[in-house]
């Protein structure tokens, strides 16, 4: 598989997080004038073929050439990327045919990059082809000796029999202590070559020290899950979330049930609760405090974890919802993997020592905060006085689904105007981020004068103007009462663009915890490989930075009204910052 694009679940997220701003060029949006785009080049070719879709693949392949000869200049036909995806959004819907058809066609325009041929390669051998299939992505290795993944393909096709390595063995594989340090000087290299703003968060001496720190930690008996936790802290210390090993999927892998924490815990207002006792439900219930594991207090684990999670700059709250989405593996991790667990209850006597774990129910999903199915939601309440706008995600792309996205906001706003809305409310809650596409398309609805999204847009290969870097005007049918915004800690990338043009246009009351992102954002994600151990990590590799300078870029997003669910409403599934902003609606 081409390893920009991974088909997992975790890994269709990541490539919405390295979508979120690398700069595609795309068709101009509705209500712009397109004499730009057309006379820059701007205008998509994918977006083009786009709307013959009905069209049998090859006769769209013919459209495409005609256009490259007719039209050179009014299309985009240099972004490798764009058709890239174009042909993955077929691959993931099993159209084996369209996909073959459309990485043939970036393979005969793009015949010296290596990406085409691993994507090709890929597409054969899902379809069954090895012979093809492994011609592929031998020309993908070829042209980039560093293409781990093409390697791994051509191994697996030439020893079919062969047993891979399951996570929990790999768990406990010990290395040589001489393979650790190389493969962390080559983790140190590779992070401040890669990342082009490696070391705005931390110094360049505290950066190496680091390193060194956990160099001197390893002895002859390290084992690879030990190894694993030194290199997540290093790479949090990039102060980047699009910088990570891949959330906690793969630790959480490699850690064996019965390692794991049995207690399923919330971290909140400093303070550990027990939510779900598990099998440990005998001696354990449901609220009850703990005040020590293992003879550490929560405090103390929780800030050891902190240190191996990535967040945006000193961000802490995205932090928090990590450590309650991974708490029963994070708190093996962060005590050195204990074969039993001992905990101290607030108010009692005498400590516990608990039944090993028996299941695994991560990630662990917050029940309190009612989800929007799919990630759009209109809702008006208060005898139409109010609307509540659910914006889940803004993984909507011009290469894909976009039309949906704005198809949906065009008809929330035309119903939001037509019945006399007086208060919306924008929940932007659990969205990771997404396309600037959409951010843009939903901001113009909001403004009131034209504004420009981008401050500063850098990544490798730019040589033009990128949506967003234009300013483009508020539509005619905007919204004009009183717009209130709910965010948190897990609000990311797009995120944080959109809310910081909220923040600095003033466009509203924010309601909720800080968010976990800002208008300065490390985007992209190059995926890259330790030579000795392995070990897979993903490095943000370009910049992209919205209007708002004058934010600070180590904080996120502030809210103007402080709100967070307690325990209590936690568990009584109430959502305090919904609550809160509804009742801001009423006081009007």
């Amino acid at each position: 598989m081409n390893h920009h694009f991974n088909p997992h679940f975790f890994w269709i997220t990541l490539i919405c997080c390295v979508l979120s701003a690398c700069g595609i060029k795309t068709n101009t949006p509705a209500n712009d004038s397109k004499e730009n785009a057309v006379k820059s080049g701007q205008l998509s070719i994918v977006g083009k073929l786009k709307e013959f879709d009905h069209l049998p693949v090859e006769e769209r392949i013919a459209l495409y050439y005609q256009l490259k000869k007719d039209s050179p200049d009014t299309y985009n036909f240099k972004n490798e990327d764009e058709l890239t995806l174009y042909g993955y959004s077929f691959l993931w819907e099993n159209k084996m045919a369209e996909a073959l058809a459309i990485f043939k066609l970036i393979v005969a325009e793009f015949p010296d990059s290596s990406n085409p041929y691993d994507s090709l390669g890929e597409a054969y051998l899902k379809n069954g082809d090895k012979e093809l299939s492994l011609f592929n992505y031998e020309k993908s290795l070829a042209l980039n000796p560093d293409n781990f993944n093409a390697e791994d393909q051509i191994e697996r096709i030439k020893f079919p029999n062969k047993v891979p390595e399951k996570p929990t063995e790999k768990f406990v594989k010990i290395f040589s202590a001489q393979a650790y340090k190389a493969d962390l000087d080559q983790l140190g290299n590779t992070l401040t070559k890669v990342h082009p703003n490696a070391l705005k968060f931390i110094s360049k001496a505290d950066f190496w020290k680091a390193i060194e720190e956990k160099k001197a930690l390893i002895t002859d008996h390290t084992t690879y899950g030990e190894f694993a936790w030194y290199c997540s802290e290093i790479i949090a210390n990039l102060h980047c979330s699009h910088s990570n090993m891949g959330s906690f999927y793969y630790e959480g892998a490699m850690l064996p049930v019965s390692l794991r924490f049995p207690l399923q815990t919330r971290w909140v207002n400093n303070q550990l609760f027990v939510i779900d006792p598990l099998n440990n439900d005998k001696n354990i219930k449901i609220k009850d405090e703990i005040v020590l594991i293992n003879g550490k207090t929560p405090a103390e684990i929780v800030k050891d974890s902190y240190k191996h999670i990535p967040a945006q700059g000193y961000i802490e709250t995205t932090k928090q919802h990590f450590f309650n989405t991974w708490c029963t593996a994070l708190i093996p991790y962060a005590l050195g993997f204990p074969k039993t667990y001992e905990v101290k209850m607030k108010g009692a006597a005498q400590s516990i020592v608990l039944k090993q774990a028996e299941s695994i129910k991560e990630p662990f999903s917050d029940p309190s905060i009612e989800r929007c199915d799919p990630n759009l939601c209109l809702k008006l309440i208060d005898n139409n006085k109010t609307a509540l706008l659910t914006i889940a995600s803004f993984n909507y792309y011009r290469w894909n689904d976009y039309e949906v996205f704005h198809n949906f906001i065009d008809s929330s706003f035309n119903e939001i105007n037509k019945k006399g809305v007086q208060h919306l409310i924008i929940d932007l809650r659990l969205n990771g981020g997404g396309s600037q596409s959409a951010s843009m398309h939903l901001l113009r609805y909001l403004v009131d004068k034209p504004f420009t999204y981008y401050s500063k847009a850098e990544f490798e290969g730019k040589t033009e103007k990128i949506e967003g870097e234009d300013a483009v005007s508020p539509y005619e049918n905007r919204f004009k009462g009183k717009s209130y915004f709910m965010i948190d800690g897990i609000g990311n990338s797009t995120t944080g663009h959109f809310m910081s043009i909220v923040k600095y246009l003033k466009l509203g009351t924010i309601v909720g915890e800080e968010l976990g992102s800002n208008q300065f954002c490390s985007a992209g994600q190059k995926i890259c490989r330790l030579a000795n151990t392995k070990l897979e990590y993903y490095v943000a590799n370009n910049t992209h930075v919205s209007l708002a300078t004058s934010l600070p870029d180590e904080k996120g997003i502030l809210p103007d009204h402080y709100v967070t669910q307690s325990v209590d409403e936690y568990l009584n599934k109430v959502d305090a910052v919904k609550a809160f902003a509804i009742q801001l609606t009423r006081k009007q």
